[in-house]
């Protein structure tokens, strides 16, 4: 990846990204996402990623209607988390539903919108470890072409309040 940032020239508008998926602690990631776009007069855009196994030609229909289930929950995640994010800072963030390999895509949104310059994401905080994207970005971290803040699934809405 070789685009470069331009998200403090004039005409653009620092956007953090954010992943809404299906853990307990997206909540964390998008309340951090929200404070900050607020305070830096910024944006937030929310990644929801769709992964779908490999089809069967044979059963085209039947995963016809599993990617539009999928893109309805998609939509209705999105749909919580805007919410959310309005709630707490007036925004609206931009909404991606990408389908595929989370990181690919990731990566790919980063890549295309050269106005984000941080994603955000929430590690769990039970004995299971901090979740699957978590762990991956964390290996990936010396190479990532923006800086990835990871908030703890554990702090209140004033502990980010203080951080944020």
């Amino acid at each position: 990846m070789t685009t470069q940032r331009r998200s403090y020239e004039t005409g653009h508008q620092p956007k953090c990204l954010v992943i809404v998926d299906d853990t307990a602690e997206w909540d964390r990631a998008v309340y951090y996402a929200s404070r900050w776009a607020i305070r830096v007069g910024g944006g937030v855009v929310m990644l929801r990623v769709i992964e779908i196994e490999d089809q069967n030609q044979q059963w085209l229909g039947v995963a016809d209607i599993m990617r539009a289930e999928a893109e309805d929950a998609a939509n209705e995640a999105l749909d919580r988390a805007s919410g959310r994010a309005n709630g707490i800072a007036a925004i609206t963030p931009e909404r991606v539903i990408r389908e595929g390999d989370p990181t690919e895509q990731i990566l790919d949104v980063i890549d295309k919108d050269v106005d984000i310059v941080m994603l955000v994401l929430a590690a769990n905080p039970g004995p299971e470890g901090p979740g699957p994207l978590v762990a991956e970005m964390a290996e990936a971290a010396g190479s990532f072409p923006i800086p990835v803040t990871i908030v703890s699934g554990s702090l209140s809405d004033a502990d980010i309040d203080a951080l944020s």
